[in-house]
């Protein structure tokens, strides 16, 4: 089989703006999609409107142009994707695959977040329910690009997990899994956050025969109290104006070269240099907001 062309993909979710450890992320899939000729995708994840903040998906896209991290084609979303996904859930719950659940949040606690197979059989009716996929007892394992071996055994570490909410939105995993395929995305390149979602993913793809990207997962910034750099922790905004330096303190959260003049006039510039000089290799495992600054 033909090895297609290289697509990758950034797919923020526009609950907020981009700060530096979104930067960073974004930066990395650039770069890796850049130097290998490939195309790089802009996908809106918008499947939790209560979540959302108004006029995010518009600042979003204003910071990319601003950092000169231009996209191909045209933004997609996945707000626009409801039909997609209703077809194939009802296709896993007609082939038993997916079933009704009717537990609260008050009933599952204490399971530490691995759900326990109560209505497995219950045959509860889909009104006013989530829906959970079965999944199996089995061992998924990957080697991420940087992270190195990861593996999860599905049924002990997630159990069935909620492919639609109660609330009749769709959940992550099945939409991520089914837009990367939609889209043909050959390389996943995000932050570590999403490490453990990638067995699912795996699992997900294998179910509904699609191929399989590969992955690179960068380090998250850890902050000094121990909580990752991001939205719900007050992590600033990135400025129009700091885009030059701030592509300069990520490349260097990156592990990667600086240039050695550093008189690049604009964004655009300075990334057709790092393009050029791109190692995923020298990418660190992990990453304090101390070292992010001063690496």
């Amino acid at each position: 089989m033909r090895t297609p062309a290289y697509i990758g993909r950034f797919a923020p979710t526009p609950s907020g703006y981009l700060h530096f450890g979104s930067l960073v992320a974004a930066l990395a899939s650039y770069l890796d999609a850049r130097a290998a000729n490939g195309r790089w995708l802009v996908r809106m994840e918008d499947l939790d409107p209560p979540r959302e903040m108004p006029g995010a998906q518009a600042a979003i896209l204003h910071t990319l142009e601003s950092y000169g991290l231009h996209w191909d084609g045209q933004v997609e979303r996945q707000s626009q994707r409801h039909q997609a996904y209703a077809a194939q859930l009802e296709q896993l719950l007609q082939l038993g695959l997916a079933y009704a659940c009717t537990c609260s949040r008050k009933q599952l606690e204490g399971t530490q977040g691995i759900y326990p197979g109560t209505c497995r059989d219950a045959q509860h009716a889909e009104a006013d329910a989530a829906i959970r996929l079965r999944v199996p007892e089995l061992v998924y394992r990957f080697v991420d690009r940087v992270q190195g071996e990861f593996s999860q055994h599905l049924g002990r570490e997630v159990g069935d997990m909620v492919i639609r909410r109660r609330d009749g939105l769709y959940a992550y995993q099945l939409a991520v899994v089914m837009d990367d395929a939609w889209q043909g995305i050959t390389d996943v390149v995000r932050g570590a956050d999403l490490l453990d979602s990638t067995p699912r993913q795996l699992y997900l793809q294998e179910l509904l025969g699609l191929r399989q990207p590969r992955y690179l997962h960068v380090p998250l910034i850890i902050q000094p109290d121990g909580h990752k750099l991001g939205k719900s922790y007050r992590s600033p905004p990135l400025a129009a104006e700091q885009a030059t330096p701030l592509l300069l303190r990520a490349l260097r959260a990156l592990g990667q070269a600086q240039p050695e003049d550093g008189d690049y006039a604009t964004p655009e510039e300075l990334l057709a240099w790092a393009v050029s000089q791109w190692q995923p290799d020298n990418i660190p495992r992990c990453l304090t907001l101390a070292e992010a600054q001063l690496r």
